[in-house]
């Protein structure tokens, strides 16, 4: 999976317009990034990536790109 392919799944897990997330994008500069959507982040990482994700794992991402790093 590409990188556009795997920010195009976050903003979709994230109701975002296309193109808002870039690898640099500070996950604490979206508003939309709260408690619900790590949850959510849990689940895709279990269905697109067959990874099981941490809380411990989510509270080490600083931004998009570190999401993205993770999903390899």
């Amino acid at each position: 999976m590409t990188n556009e392919e795997k920010i195009a799944l976050l903003e979709d897990m994230l109701e975002l317009d296309a193109g808002t997330l870039t690898p640099e994008t500070e996950l604490t500069s979206v508003d939309e990034y709260d408690s619900m959507a790590k949850l959510s982040l849990i689940v895709l990482f279990d269905e697109e990536c067959g990874k099981k994700l941490t809380g411990e794992e989510i509270r080490t991402f600083k931004t998009v790109g570190d999401i993205l790093a993770a999903m390899d």
